[in-house]
Parts: C-alpha cells; structure tokens; sequence
C-alpha cells in the first residue's frame, strides 16, 4: 500500500529565499529516491510562506528509506530554526475506496 502524507510549515519573515533553496535542493534528491512517487512542494497562494508539501511512496518501506536518507537530518536541522513551527507538520492520508 502507498504511503501519503502532507508536510506543512511556514517559513519566518525574511528567510522566504533561504527556505526556498533548501527545499528545491531537498526536494530534488528526494525525488531520485527508489520508491518516491511523487514530492511536489506548494507554497499557499495568498501566503506564500505557507509550505505544502505532497509526498507520495511506493509502500512503507519505500518511506523507511526517506525517513533513513543521510540528507533528511541535515535539512531539518536548516529549516528548523527558519520556520514557525517547532518542525513540519505531517498528516498522514488515506485513499478513499471507490
């Protein structure tokens, strides 16, 4: 089964450009990842330093790998300090059956 999930934040006034080039960088490998389906990063539109992103795996283990890439702690360590929030907000989705 998939694994999807939304990861929210919100940048802090005046780290917009710096926050911006973290996530193209992140979101780049993250991409490449065997197993990586989708990671498209939105920001609100009416605030855009509200950040969406859409993440979608092949199954759990799919996920581990991420969650276990050598860059992950790195880039939330850099975004840490750059957002309101204490980290990402994650909610986990499911499909709804047809």
């Amino acid at each position: 089964m998939r694994k999807t999930l939304l990861a929210e934040f919100t940048v802090r006034p005046g780290s917009e450009e710096h926050v911006a080039e973290l996530v193209r960088e992140y979101a780049a490998r993250v991409r490449e990842e065997p197993g990586n389906l989708a990671f498209e990063v939105y920001t609100k539109e009416s605030s855009p330093r509200a950040y969406w992103i859409f993440e979608v795996y092949a199954h759990e283990a799919a996920f581990q790998t991420h969650l276990a890439a050598p860059y992950g702690p790195p880039f939330n360590a850099a975004l840490q300090p750059l957002i309101e929030e204490k980290e990402s907000v994650l909610t986990f989705l499911r499909p709804l059956g047809r």
